[in-house]
C-alpha cells in the first residue's frame, strides 16, 4: 500500500508538472508570434479579394517592407492602387482619373505587414473568437484557420472589431474581417501568398496614362 501511495503521488507531481511546463498560448502571445513572422517578411504578393457591401473588386497585391504597395485590379480592370511610402496613388479607369494624397509613413500602413500589425497590437485587444485551434474558415469549408478578434482600446481606432484569420502553419494572414463605426463590414481575402522574391522598388512606381485627369489631395492635406 506504502508502494502504491508513492507511485500514485509521483504520477500526480510528474502530470501537475508536465502541464504547467506547457506553453500557454494566449491572443496576445498568438498575434505576437504573427507579428514576428511578418517582421521577418522582406516582400510578398498575393491575389486579393475586397469586399464592402455588395461591391466585389479582385486583383494582385504587392507589398515591399515597410510601407510600399500596389494592387493591380483585374475587377475592376485597369484600376490601380499604389503607395510608395510617401504618395498614394490610385488610377480609376471608368473615369480616366488619377488621385493622388501625400500621406505620412505612420498611417500608411498596411494590416498585413509587421508595422500595420503592430499598430493593431498598441490600438486593440486580441481574444481568439473560440480557442487557439483551427477552425473551419467558413462553414463546411475544409480550409482552416486561426480566428483572432480585436476590440478598439478607444473610439479612435476606425474599425470597433477587426478579425483576423490566420494559416496555422504558415502564420500568414488569409483573410481580415472589419466592422466599421458605421456597422459597415468589409473583407479581404488573400491567397497564393509568395513571400521573399525580391521585389524591387520601380515596381512602386506608377506611370499614370497621359490622357488621365489629375486631383491632388483628393483625400485630405497632409498636416505632419
Amino acid at each position: 500500500m506504502p508502494r502504491q501511495r508513492f507511485l500514485l503521488f509521483f504520477l500526480l507531481i510528474f502530470n501537475v508538472s508536465f502541464i504547467f511546463a506547457q506553453e500557454i498560448i494566449t491572443a496576445e502571445r498568438y498575434l505576437e508570434t504573427v507579428s514576428e513572422r511578418y517582421a521577418l517578411i522582406k516582400d510578398y504578393e498575393a491575389n486579393i479579394v475586397m469586399r464592402s457591401s455588395n461591391t466585389d473588386m479582385t486583383g494582385r497585391v504587392s507589398h515591399l517592407a515597410p510601407s510600399f504597395l500596389r494592387i493591380d485590379f483585374s475587377r475592376p480592370a485597369e484600376q490601380v492602387i499604389v503607395f510608395n511610402g510617401e504618395m498614394l496613388t490610385v488610377y480609376l479607369p471608368e473615369f480616366r482619373a488619377v488621385l493622388s494624397q501625400s500621406i505620412n509613413r505612420r498611417s500608411g500602413a498596411s494590416f498585413a505587414s509587421a508595422q500595420g500589425l503592430n499598430q493593431l497590437r498598441r490600438g486593440y485587444v486580441p481574444t481568439f473568437v473560440t480557442d487557439p485551434e483551427p477552425v473551419p474558415l467558413d462553414s463546411n469549408s475544409r480550409e482552416k484557420a486561426v480566428k483572432l478578434r480585436l476590440t478598439r482600446r478607444s473610439v479612435s481606432e476606425g474599425f470597433r472589431e477587426i478579425i483576423l484569420s490566420i494559416d496555422p502553419d504558415t502564420k500568414l494572414i488569409r483573410r481580415i474581417e472589419g466592422r466599421t463605426i458605421a456597422d459597415g463590414e468589409v473583407r479581404f481575402d488573400f491567397t497564393n501568398i509568395r513571400i521573399n522574391q525580391g521585389i524591387p522598388e520601380q515596381r512602386f512606381i506608377y506611370d499614370s496614362p497621359a490622357s488621365a485627369n489629375m486631383f491632388n489631395n483628393f483625400l485630405f492635406r497632409d498636416s505632419d
